[in-house]
This record gives C-alpha cells, structure tokens and sequence, in this order.
C-alpha cells in the first residue's frame, strides 16, 4: 500500500489522467516546453497547441530562460480542466539518468508549491512523475512524491546537521544511489 493511501484529500487512480475530474492537470515535461512527447503530447493533441506557446513564451522570460526541474508553472487553457501545471522532470526529454534521480520529488514540490498560489485550483490530477520517459520505478516515483507532499502539505520540517544527514536522505529517495 502507497502512504498516499492513508490521507482522505489524495485519491490514487490507474487510469486515464483525462477521465479524472479536476481543475488542473500536470504535465511532467522538460525545462523548455516542448510538449510534443509522452503526456505532454497527449495533453496538447487533447487542450489544444497554444499551451506549449504559452509555456514557452512564458519560458523565454524567465531568468535563465528554462524552467528548471523544481519549478512549475500554470497556464490556462480554453478547455477543461482549466489549467495545465508545468513541472519538469526533466531538462531535456531524454530517459538517461532520470531513473536514478530525485527529479519526481523536486517536481512533486513545485507542483505543490505552485498550488499555493492558485486558490482557484481545487482539485488536480497528478501522473506518476518520472515515471514514463524518465523509466523510474513507479515505487521510487511514489516515494518521492510523498516526501513532498509531507514537506509542503503535511508541514514536516526535515533537518540536516550534517552532510551525511542530508545525503542519507538523498539516498532514501532514490535507492539506486547514484546522486546527480
């Protein structure tokens, strides 16, 4: 059973990510909004092109001119759900390393804390990050996105005296220790 299971606001599915209602749905794509792969095509063949220029304008202007994986965006579509989430998993589309990272938990946080600022957001439907182009273990996936979500839901503070504090919890995350 996920941890997941034992909280009443999060309802885990196998399903359709687009038969869930909701207000929001995540795309877990790359930092630079090309929407044209895994879910991210599904989503724009579905709500339609404009989200990926949307994103990537909106992309352009920020700082470095990528979202990095642990940030997140929204942008409003003309269909429902209403808003996609953009959190990357990823910098470049690729499978290479993402199964062995702790991009599903950095994703799950930026989810998070960008639902924060969305009061008009009530419900979204969140995939298994990592877990299609990325090849992550979708246990591994479940792990890190609990991390998360007891960090910014559930308010748990995690403290790290010590390096090796911090790297054994690097290392919980994703057992297959290699840190990138």
């Amino acid at each position: 059973m996920n941890d997941f299971a034992f909280h009443s606001d999060v309802s885990v599915v196998d399903g359709d990510i687009f038969e869930q209602q909701c207000d929001a749905i995540v795309s877990p794509g790359n930092s630079f909004g090309f929407m044209d792969g895994g879910l991210d095509l599904i989503i724009s063949k579905k709500l339609g092109w404009d989200i990926q220029k949307q994103l990537q304008a909106k992309i352009k202007s920020l700082p470095l001119g990528e979202l990095l994986v642990g940030q997140a965006l929204t942008i409003s579509t003309a269909n429902e759900p209403k808003y996609v989430i953009c959190a990357p998993t990823m910098r470049v589309p690729t499978s290479y390393n993402i199964s062995t990272s702790i991009n599903a938990y950095l994703a799950m946080k930026a989810i998070l804390l960008e639902l924060a600022n969305h009061n008009e957001i009530e419900t979204v439907a969140i995939p298994g990050l990592c877990t299609g182009t990325g090849n992550m273990e979708p246990a591994i996936a479940s792990k890190q996105m609990f991390a998360a979500y007891e960090e910014i839901i559930l308010g748990t503070e995690r403290e790290f005296p010590t390096f090796m504090d911090a790297q054994k919890f690097h290392f919980r995350l994703n057992p297959k220790k290699i840190i990138n």
